[in-house]
């Protein structure tokens, strides 16, 4: 093994690599293939987003309107996905959002979101754990009134850093392995045993936990105290001092540490794993029982182990440095709607394909069925107030997600969250054999031909079927039609994944039709001279696409899925 893990014995070794940052409204991100020396002389493969790992923080403002154009200069078919962010689901970025290699996607939306720090990743299904695994992840901070009238650190680089945590799995000849559990190697910003120079006063870390599977333990050597003052989807009311944060993957969070008079200081940032329980992954034993086994598992020097994450060496303060702490953050962000006001209660249920001893090598259900692109597991209907429960039936913990809203955690079976949870979250980490509820809103977006997904975070369970699909509809919305109250035209079979008939209606007005990929790019054009028409799609990329049919000051649309 070429590489080692950092452990609370090493002292880091490595300036933290700081990835660029782009403010504009309209951004370009390349996705490409590139090289990376994680140790000097050894040059690795990697995926970035417009550098060769990793990709850019994006700094956006509540209200903006965000023009991103996504460039695929990949191998790879790949999609990506703006975790976190409330936007409608064609712009989501999930599995049903495909670049092919050398196209490009140009999502457009308004930034809805309260202050906080998201991030982007890629979605496909089956790849996504490669993807991520390759370089691909990037955050997304978010700015809006209430958090600029607060004195907090603003400057990149300089007191405000992004805080990217991932383990990672290399062979004998440095390059990244995916899919592994061997995950011996870590790293912060891509960087093996890092270090970050970090001013006398107040700093600002909007930390990610982008691993696979890999849960921290976070604190600091010491147990010196940090402010922890946001979760996933804003700030909290109030800063809340912390010892320890137990973050799973997918989670972020942001903390202040108010270093003033600390020149020459050296912290260090551990993950106390040596403190879980077991089922974590990241634990001693990852399962419930002794005699439940993972492959890669052991040995690991970092399972059940404490070790340093990041070394913070204290310089001098800047010219004008922020050296104190609010008291009062966000008093908006307390959980919002009543369990009175509930539409609807839903429960799932995760737990292994397979039991036994070797559960914990196989895949995970949720409700006992695996990811299916062409099923819709639930519908949703727009401004509804929704309850899920999220029962773990199986020997490990997972992080559950869900796509399109933030959620407020209600109880862990039937006990309050603690403090670091009230705030708003779209990431859960479900201990084994625990249950949680959460409550949300699925408001502003409705689209009944492309689905938000939910699933677990541990990107190998996510890619082993670990997943579903649902999407919003509005129940006061009117279907496309034409003047008699009818469909304009009919596709069948729909879905399909070679011929397909269009046939026009008798009542139907219009004979030119347009074909449109989810991306927005136009893939066919021609007349319905005889009202009916049949076409090949068995080349068309896998996908959704929108049937538009064009008559006088008129237009009717109906949904194809391509399989």
């Amino acid at each position: 093994m070429l590489f080692t893990a950092c452990s609370p014995t090493i002292l880091a070794q490595n300036p933290l690599l700081i990835p660029g940052v782009l403010e504009q409204s309209t951004i370009t991100l390349n996705m490409q293939v590139g090289t990376y020396e994680f140790n000097e002389g050894v040059v690795t493969e990697t995926y970035g987003v417009n550098r060769p790992i990793l990709g850019p923080t994006i700094i956006v403002t509540q209200g903006q309107t965000a023009d991103f154009t996504v460039v695929n200069n990949l191998p790879d078919t790949t999609t990506m996905h703006w975790h976190g962010i409330h936007l409608a689901p064609e712009h989501d970025g999930g599995p049903y959002s495909k670049i092919a290699p050398g196209e490009s996607w140009n999502p457009v939306f308004e930034v809805m979101d309260e202050a906080g720090t998201y991030w982007y990743h890629p979605h496909l299904h089956h790849m996504t754990n490669h993807h991520v695994s390759k370089g691909l992840a990037g955050m997304i901070w978010v700015r809006d009134a209430e958090e600029q009238a607060l004195d907090l650190p603003r400057t990149y680089g300089i007191d405000e850093f992004p805080i990217v945590i991932q383990t990672k799995d290399f062979d004998d000849e440095g390059q990244i392995v995916s899919p592994s559990r061997a995950d011996d190697v870590l790293m912060v910003n891509a960087t093996i045993e890092a270090v970050l120079e970090v001013p006398a006063q107040v700093v600002r870390l909007h930390l990610l936990d982008g691993s696979s599977e890999r849960v921290f333990n976070l604190g600091f050597e010491g147990d010196e105290t940090f402010q922890m003052i946001a979760t996933e989807g804003g700030l909290l009311e109030a800063p809340l001092s912390l010892q320890r944060l137990r973050m799973a993957p997918g989670e972020r969070s942001e903390w202040l540490l108010d270093l003033s008079g600390r020149q020459g200081d050296t912290l260090r940032m551990m993950s106390f794993a040596s403190e879980f329980p077991s089922a974590v992954y990241g634990a001693a034993q990852p399962g419930m029982m002794a005699g439940q086994t993972m492959t890669d598992y052991d040995p690991n020097p970092m399972n059940g182990t404490d070790f340093t994450v990041l070394t913070l060496v204290v310089t001098a303060p800047t010219a004008n440095p922020v050296t104190s702490i609010p008291t009062t953050l966000d008093l908006t962000n307390g959980q919002p709607w009543s369990e009175a006001e509930v539409d609807m209660s839903r429960v799932l249920n995760m737990a292994p394909a397979t039991m036994g001893s070797t559960a914990l090598d196989g895949d995970f259900t949720i409700n006992g069925a695996a990811f299916d692109m062409d099923v819709i597991n639930y519908t949703v209907e727009l401004d509804d107030i929704e309850i899920w429960t999220i029962n773990n039936n199986s020997p490990i913990g997972h992080p559950f997600h869900i796509h399109d809203v933030q959620f407020y955690i209600l109880d862990r079976d039937g006990i309050a969250p603690a403090p670091e949870e009230a705030g708003r979250k779209d990431v859960v980490f479900v201990p084994a054999m625990t249950s949680v509820r959460f409550i949300c809103k699925f408001e502003d977006f409705a689209n009944p031909d492309v689905p938000y997904m939910y699933h677990c975070h541990m990107l190998v369970h996510e890619d082993g079927g670990m997943m579903g699909s649902f999407v919003v509809v509005d129940p006061n919305g009117v279907a496309d039609v034409d003047a008699s109250g009818a469909s304009a035209f009919s596709l069948y079979p729909n879905p399909t994944s070679d011929q397909l008939e269009i046939v026009l209606d008798a009542n139907a007005v219009g004979d030119v039709l347009r074909v449109f990929s989810l991306e927005g790019r136009l893939v066919y054009e021609g007349l319905l001279s005889d009202r009916s028409l049949h076409l090949s799609v068995s080349d068309w990329a896998l996908g959704i696409y929108s049937f538009q049919l064009l008559g006088g000051a008129s237009s009717q649309v109906q949904q194809l899925l391509v399989r």
